[in-house]
């Protein structure tokens, strides 16, 4: 069976598509899935993705995936910033971590330009758009080979 990749999704990213276009553009969660899933089929892999406004919903998913994904791809959103408990959380996970952010968080408020998660995280892609998630499967791809 192909190696799982599980996508997740933090608060507020259910309304991608709906809230602030002109930031994060139209495309919606759902689109966002489904091109996901086309690329980990043609990299050999699989992909899930999954979203939750609750901290501690996203926690239980990471401690999911330690028993079934190879790899994470995170968008953790405003959580970003500051949740220490996300970090942790990521720490138990053996596997590869990246880090999506729609946006360029760089060019954004001060605030935004630090992040725990990135304190784990294999990788980093911020600024593409939703391409973000696709650039980071690929990397998933080449580096799980």
């Amino acid at each position: 069976m192909a190696q799982l990749i599980t996508i997740l999704n933090g608060p507020n990213l259910n309304l991608l598509g709906q809230r602030q276009p002109e930031i994060y553009g139209h495309d919606t969660l759902d689109d966002v899935a489904k091109s996901c899933a086309d690329i980990a089929v043609s990299l050999g892999l699989r992909s899930e993705l999954m979203q939750s406004n609750h901290e501690g919903v996203l926690i239980d998913m990471i401690h999911t995936a330690r028993q079934t994904s190879a790899g994470i791809i995170i968008n953790p959103a405003a959580l970003t910033h500051t949740s220490v408990a996300l970090l942790d959380a990521l720490h138990t996970f053996e596997g590869l971590v990246l880090e999506v952010h729609i946006s360029n968080v760089h060019k954004r408020e001060s605030f935004r330009h630090f992040s725990y998660v990135s304190l784990r995280a294999d990788g980093v892609i911020a600024g593409f758009g939703v391409q973000g998630y696709g650039l980071a499967m690929h990397r998933m791809g080449t580096l799980l080979g």
